[in-house]
């Protein structure tokens, strides 16, 4: 769906900024643009009641004890909690798909016909994808019941899927020597696009020859064992994961476990931030941000599409439009003029324009990417440095990020010469059409690596000599050494999907009914005991023995499956005196 309304002027752009507005009441108003333009037009004696949030997928990657109480902060610093708004957004989403649908059909679609894909990026933790599940559920998109109604997607794995199925006219090639869509690459990258866009429009008739013949697909030119890296830089977070092709059917393994960090967009967006603080003064800044939060916006747009323009070969300077009540609100606060402010700080590449506006060299702008270019770049180099990741053959370079000439260049020039750099040429949508075709078959990718060790604490019988006597614990005259750590899984190791982790529990008393088990997670990969440091508790398996027969065996025994293997990790349990199924929760969340 492209039509959202109100674009910005000067930004033809496919997104949604990920914005939303509520009501004084709390009650939903809007989403994106149109959140974002009303917000705007609120008088300011009325504007400080509603409550507007931007930017706030970040803060599920940034919290690092995230739970279904976690606020996020309005732009009047009201709190709303984060479940609330995720699920106010996803119920947006799922109002406007349905109606699109419907619209498009003819008759009316209902939630249920309907299979949801929520991408998440794959750095995020467990906790932050199953707080996506709950806001879903709590946007009816699916239940409790119905979770196979609901699909999380990685969104490097989406952005691969898609990448594999592409014909090369399809992509902008950084790397061939040869002319690529018509241009050489003697030819800057930015007209290269634009060249590009004119040949693919001049030779529609062979673009379809092309395609019935599908001659040059890239995956004629993978082999199996072929291994690519796929870098997803959207506005928030970069995420990377390598893998290799598997044939006959050409199904992936993932070879190295997906990393990567908070090194979106924003960063720049940050940069420009920390660039207005040192000419106008954080104090004035802050003040500013609060009191006159629709013209801030008004001034992050007018960076936004600036920053946009930003090109390694530009040399004329980008002039960034500063709104009236920015200026008049500084000459209040200080008393002297935001261009005595200019001539007053000692950052020489940033002048006053006599039409006010901010005028900045191609040189300053470049330097506000800088700082977030070179910690992709760097974590690049280290993960092409992990002997997992030798003979890469292509980096495919994706997200709405990759559209920035700037971290094309950069990273052409740093790893061109160890593989082949590739952009679709739709590149802010790749993950989104990766989406679905996972959606369509999410069996594609067969071998994950697990991010972490995971296992449970248990009591072993004590042995003299192997373990520390300060573990020794004695029950009924038995000894026991505690704390152990039985681990299911370690990080880095190859799962396949559906690949299952058996382990047998006994509940302490015969009467019992609830088994709670705590799951603990490292980053390490021999752990002993759950008290080593780096070993933490992330979440609770539970296992509910009501309605089981009273006359089982004195005895019972638990069998508890556990799946890390897919997106999610998840967990089935049989009583095996009755081989009835036992309800099984495993939760990373609430515990």
């Amino acid at each position: 769906m492209r039509r959202w309304e109100g674009g910005d002027p000067g930004v033809s752009n496919q997104k949604t900024p990920t914005t939303i507005l509520l009501t004084p009441e709390r009650k939903f108003h809007s989403f994106g643009y149109a959140a974002r333009d009303f917000y705007h037009d609120l008088d300011p004696t009325e504007s400080k009641h509603w409550l507007y949030f931007e930017k706030f997928k970040m803060k599920l990657h940034t919290t690092g004890n995230l739970t279904m109480e976690t606020d996020l902060t309005a732009a009047n610093g009201k709190k709303v909690k984060a479940l609330e708004i995720f699920a106010y957004a996803l119920q947006f989403f799922k109002e406007q798909a349905l109606k699109e649908l419907s619209d498009q059909g003819g008759s009316d679609f209902e939630n249920t016909e309907v299979r949801w894909v929520i991408t998440v990026p794959a750095i995020w933790k467990q906790p932050a994808k199953q707080f996506m599940r709950q806001a879903a559920y709590k946007a009816g998109m699916a239940s409790p019941e119905n979770p196979e109604q609901l699909i999380i997607a990685l969104e490097p794995e989406a952005a691969s899927i898609y990448c594999r199925k592409l014909r090369l006219h399809q992509m902008i090639d950084l790397s061939s020597r040869a002319p690529v869509n018509g241009y050489s690459p003697s030819d800057t990258i930015g007209t290269g696009f634009t060249q590009g866009k004119e040949h693919v429009r001049r030779n529609r008739q062979s673009r379809t020859f092309m395609v019935e013949n599908v001659i040059g697909e890239i995956w004629s030119e993978l082999e199996e064992g072929d291994r690519y890296i796929v870098v997803d830089s959207g506005g928030g977070t970069v995420d990377m994961t390598v893998h290799q092709i598997r044939l006959p059917e050409g199904h992936l393994k993932e070879l190295y476990k997906a990393t990567g960090g908070p090194y979106g967009s924003l960063g720049v967006d940050y940069e420009f931030e920390k660039l207005l603080c040192k000419i106008f003064g954080e104090d004035f800044i802050e003040q500013f941000k609060i009191k006159r939060p629709a013209a801030w916006v008004d001034l992050m747009i007018a960076f936004e599409s600036r920053k946009r323009a930003a090109a390694p070969d530009r040399t004329n300077p980008l002039n960034i439009t500063l709104p009236f009540s920015f200026i008049d609100y500084y000459k209040k606060f200080r008393g002297h003029s935001v261009e005595h402010a200019l001539r007053k700080s000692n950052v020489d590449f940033v002048k006053w324009s006599s039409q006010g506006m901010l005028r900045m060299s191609p040189d300053a702008m470049n330097a506000l990417f800088k700082p977030t270019i070179d910690q992709i770049v760097q974590h690049l180099s280290e993960v092409f440095d992990k002997p997992e990741v030798t003979n890469v053959k292509f980096l495919f370079l994706v997200g709405g990020f990759a559209e920035s000439p700037l971290l094309q260049q950069a990273v052409q020039s740093a790893f061109g010469s160890r593989c082949r750099v590739i952009i679709p040429q739709d590149v802010g949508l790749t993950i989104l059409k990766g989406a679905v075709l996972f959606g369509l078959d999410p069996a594609v990718i067969k071998v994950r690596r697990s991010p972490l060790t995971y296992g449970v604490g248990v009591l072993n019988r004590f042995v003299e000599g192997k373990h520390p006597p300060e573990k020794l614990l004695v029950k009924d005259g038995t000894r026991w050494c505690t704390d152990v750590f039985d681990k299911f899984i370690s990080a880095d190791q190859s799962v396949a999907l559906g690949e299952t982790v058996t382990r047998s529990y006994t509940p302490a008393k015969p009467s019992q009914l609830v088994i709670v088990i705590n799951i603990y997670s490292s980053e390490q990969d021999n752990v002993s005991f759950i008290t080593e440091p780096g070993v933490k508790k992330c979440g609770t398996l539970r296992l509910d023995l009501t309605g089981t027969d009273a006359s089982v065996p004195s005895r019972r025994e638990i069998k508890t499956l556990m799946q890390f293997g897919d997106t999610e990790i998840k967990a089935m349990a049989v009583d095996v005196a009755t081989s009835k199924s036992v309800k099984v929760g495993i939760d990373f969340l609430n515990y």
